[in-house]
């Protein structure tokens, strides 16, 4: 009897996952290949610091805070959020602040290349995308005074001021909404302010 209680409490060990304690979120979380990784995320993620939970298809992902807490402890991590975020952005570290000196450095090869003169392009309100397809977008709807959002997966690729389809996580219902900052877009009577507020510009 002994010897199985000993095999039981040995098994459970074995099982469990390695804790590495409380863990801190990066002031700035990047990612270089489109896979985010927990070690992209938290400082001291330790031997979790591999584990892929999530795929960045374009200049940005979005994660809700409290799946973020969920995906961390699946792997023996402990995020607090003593913060109180309600959702975590991860960007492509080519593009964010402070990014490599040869990345630099290329763009200023290609500035001083020969200029091919070419049409000037029509400027327009929808220049940047912020959105791309298979983002996780919060999507707010505000009617009343009432604000309510939910979180999606972009159908497609937008910029602000763009019509987009979101798919609702929950119900996988298709919403109607506009893009109006990374990871973030309006459906309803927001989404034609904030359309006519782009368009004004």
């Amino acid at each position: 009897m002994r010897t199985l209680i000993l095999a039981a409490v040995a098994a459970l060990t074995l099982a469990a996952p390695a804790l590495a304690g409380p863990v801190t979120l990066k002031a700035n979380p990047v990612d270089s290949d489109g896979r985010v990784t927990l070690g992209d995320l938290f400082d001291g993620a330790g031997g979790a610091a591999n584990v892929v939970v999530g795929q960045r298809a374009g200049p940005s992902i979005v994660f809700e805070a409290g799946q973020l807490q969920s995906l961390a402890r699946q792997s023996g991590l402990d995020w607090a959020n003593p913060t109180g975020l309600r959702r975590v952005v991860v960007r492509n570290a080519a593009l964010a602040p402070g990014a490599p000196v040869a990345a630099a450095a290329d763009a200023t090869a290609r500035s001083a290349a020969p200029v091919v003169s070419r049409p000037s392009p029509v400027r327009s309100a929808y220049a940047d995308r912020v959105i791309s397809r298979n983002d996780i977008v919060e999507v707010a709807y505000e009617v009343g005074g009432v604000r309510l959002t939910i979180s999606g997966r972009a159908e497609g690729n937008a910029a602000a001021g763009q019509r987009l389809a979101i798919r609702n996580l929950q119900s996988d219902r298709i919403i109607d909404a506009v893009a109006i900052a990374p990871g973030q877009a309006a459906a309803g009577p927001a989404a034609r302010a904030s359309t006519q507020q782009l368009a004004a510009r």
